[in-house]
């Protein structure tokens, strides 16, 4: 189990570093500057380079509504989604104290006025995206996620294509959904970067937990009687 929970940290700080850090750091360069196609591709290389490196050791959830929604699907343990979830949550902030010592050394740097790549609804979403708007793109796509992840690594899959899978479906989600809510569709991701920011981040953090880990049980649930062997052969 410590080995697990080690890469279940070591994951999702790369995913929070790397996704939120392209975000932070990059996305707005002028004449350099990645944009939102780039912070997408971001977030899809950490999980694809991830997950090839840790899939074997934990699974390669670095999520609490991927965690979630495998145990609805009835592919996790239930005794191990508390201790994932919280490991989860401290990489991401762990990450997230990283990128804010990196952000911090430019003058004027200010996390709170940025909104350091948090999530956001209402007026904090990039779009003005209503709460009921971010809650149905959170909930909607986070279910998807989880049904790619289910499909991608079942055993009918093709061996040995489910990381790429899992990374470009996260790199679509990003494009559908930044000017939404900045997407979140992980509820540690939100977390790291909020506590940072300080503000209305924190004050709307409820809604990414909420919304993903119901949209990750939805997604379990969906492939799981659907989708699954059982399912096919009623």
């Amino acid at each position: 189990m410590f080995k697990r929970l080690s890469a279940e940290f070591l994951g999702t700080f790369w995913l929070v570093l790397g996704g939120c850090g392209s975000a932070v750091l990059a996305a707005a360069v002028p004449n350099l500057g990645i944009g939102f196609a780039g912070v997408a591709l971001a977030f899809g290389l950490t999980v694809v380079t991830m997950a090839y490196a840790c899939a074997g050791i934990s699974g390669a959830h670095f999520n609490p509504a991927v965690t979630l929604g495998l145990f609805f699907g009835g592919r996790f343990s239930g005794k191990d989604v508390i201790p994932y979830i919280l490991v989860q949550v401290i990489g991401a902030i762990a990450a997230a104290a990283v990128l804010y010592l990196i952000a911090s050394g430019k003058p004027g740097f200010d996390a709170t006025a940025s909104g350091f790549a948090s999530n956001g609804y209402g007026e904090h979403s990039p779009g003005g995206y209503s709460l009921q708007a971010c809650m149905v793109s959170e909930f909607v796509l986070t279910a998807m996620f989880l049904i790619v992840i289910h499909g991608a690594t079942d055993r009918r899959a093709p061996a040995g294509f489910g990381p790429l899978a899992i990374g470009l479906a996260l790199t679509l989600i990003h494009l559908i959904s930044i000017p939404v809510t900045n997407t979140s569709v992980n509820p540690a991701r939100s977390t790291g970067v909020a506590v940072f920011q300080g503000t209305w981040a924190l004050q709307q953090l409820w809604m990414f937990w909420v919304v993903p880990l119901l949209g990750g049980a939805a997604g379990g649930l969906i492939f799981r009687f659907l989708l699954g062997e059982d399912s096919r052969r009623a």
